[in-house]
């Protein structure tokens, strides 16, 4: 009876060990799986992460490039209008200078040497050629 016993002992002794090394490896390989399926959701976050980044990136040079472009087209169309106005208030304003002079060639030749229109002809001479003169220099600052 002690060697059935023995035997029983024995063999329970050895199931339980066996019983025990498959629960740590069962333990092993379940830690094992879980950990490599965590690795890789962490992994697939940061690559999906990385992309979007580049996509918005991407995204975002190409609105702020179209957006440039369509101001510097309106810059320019605007300095071509200021340009053209400028050149059409320069050309009006030479010919008022012009007619001034022939008006003021005119009074000198008929004025006596009391009348004193020669001079305020002269000073609104003067007057215009300033204007004209600021007006060049503000087309110099827009070009």
């Amino acid at each position: 009876m002690n060697e059935v016993s023995l035997e029983s002992n024995l063999a329970s002794r050895q199931e339980h060990a066996t019983r025990r090394r498959r629960s740590v490896v069962s333990l092993v390989v379940f830690v094992s799986v879980w950990a490599v399926l965590i690795g890789g959701g962490f992994y697939m976050a940061k690559w999906y992460t990385d992309r979007m980044q580049q996509d918005i990136t991407a995204d975002i040079e190409r609105q702020t490039s179209a957006q440039l472009q369509v101001m510097q087209q309106a810059y320019d169309a605007k300095l071509a209008d200021l340009d053209a106005g400028y050149a059409a208030e320069m050309t009006e304003l030479k010919g008022k200078i012009d007619a001034l002079n022939e008006l003021l060639t005119f009074t000198k030749d008929n004025a006596d040497t009391k009348t004193d229109n020669s001079n305020k002809l002269y000073t609104q001479l003067n007057e215009v050629k300033k204007q004209l003169d600021e007006l060049k220099k503000s087309l110099d600052v827009l070009k």
